[in-house]
């Protein structure tokens, strides 16, 4: 099915709303900042409504269009195939594998944001977790430091395992302020690797409100979303980072 070997990573979470974008941004800001010459792709494979890939071409230096960074598009901020049905039309997921096919050759590495959970509808009869198998990518999941996070993560790893998918590892997500205390409450990392047998590889703290504003320099924002992946365990999500160094 493949080329070459996958040189990619899906960011996946187990909700919208968790913190995958923030993810992202971050490994996309500490490779531009560590990672040259290497190149780096990004892609948002389906999105429905605004806000992702006009974040990611404001903030990186891609060149990307904005259809190799998004390929399938819908206006109404639903699940695809609902917002697909609105405009009379079907959800084209050879249209994101042939866009992805095209970066991967000629990037170094890619990055994919996934949309809302592995469980998320892509099409009427697929799911987030069948585009990772189908593409062969391993997977970061990404799990909100709130009430309920640990089923959210156990029900998550199990759908991954269900779906044979690689799973790299659990990134917790701070998507309000919280305390440590309330980190260990709510997201116990010892207690989510003990039930699903995944590593956590880091955490994820809260930004204040407006890191994203068009107000902040990108050059800005790229330094202090480096910072927050500086704390990752980066050699288990992105290993070229380690051999460019």
């Amino acid at each position: 099915m493949f080329s070459k070997p996958i040189n990619a990573l899906l960011i996946a979470g187990t909700d919208t709303n968790v913190g995958k974008t923030v993810l992202t941004s971050a490994l996309a800001a500490y490779w531009q900042t560590y990672c040259a010459p290497h190149t780096l792709g990004m892609m948002k494979p389906f999105q429905t409504g605004m806000g992702d890939r006009e974040h990611y071409l404001r903030l990186f230096n891609l060149d990307q269009s904005l259809e190799e960074l998004n390929p399938v598009h819908f206006a109404a901020p639903l699940a695809p195939p609902l917002a697909a049905d609105r405009e009379g039309k079907r959800v084209q997921p050879e249209l994101a594998w042939q866009a992805f096919e095209a970066l991967r050759s000629r990037r170094d590495f890619v990055l994919v944001e996934a949309l809302g959970g592995l469980g998320s509808p892509i099409t009427h009869e697929t799911t987030v977790a069948d585009l990772a198998w189908d593409w062969q990518l391993p997977v970061v999941l990404v799990v909100p430091v709130k009430l309920g996070a640990i089923g959210q993560a156990v029900a998550n790893v199990a759908l991954a395992r269900q779906s044979r998918l690689h799973l790299k590892g659990i990134v917790l997500s701070c998507v309000q302020p919280c305390s440590d205390e309330e980190v260990e409450q709510w997201a116990s990392a010892s207690l989510i690797q003990s039930l699903t047998g995944i590593p956590v590889l880091g955490l994820i703290p809260h930004l204040a409100d407006g890191w994203d504003s068009v107000e902040i320099p990108p050059s800005d924002a790229r330094t202090k979303l480096a910072q927050v992946a500086s704390h990752l365990e980066l050699e288990r999500l992105m290993p070229l980072v380690y051999e460019s160094l």
